[in-house]
């Protein structure tokens, strides 16, 4: 697997405007890249962005990092992925 890839020509800059996306390594930084990748994903793109993860990470570690995430995730995107990948259903946040 390539390590050195400049994230934002895969995903929006935007997603890393808090750090220097271009030092992020797609293997080191998984637990950043794989919760950023979803955070602004909607019911329209959902497809897209997740088969774009599923290019870069196995399905264990998009689980794993989206379960273990302190982004503000949306239970919405959880319960998809949950849906995708035939697991219990899991939620970000208590209602």
């Amino acid at each position: 697997m390539i390590h050195k890839v400049n994230i934002a020509d895969i995903f929006p800059k935007y997603l890393f405007w808090d750090m220097d996306y271009s030092e992020l390594d797609i293997v080191k930084d998984k637990a950043i890249i794989i919760p950023r990748a979803l955070y602004a994903t909607t019911s329209e793109t959902f497809e897209s962005d997740i088969k774009l993860l599923e290019s870069l990470y196995s399905t264990s570690d998009i689980i794993k990092y989206l379960k273990q995430t302190t982004e503000n995730i949306s239970n919405n995107v959880c319960l998809k992925v949950a849906e995708r990948y035939n697991i219990e259903s899991f939620k970000r946040f208590a209602l």
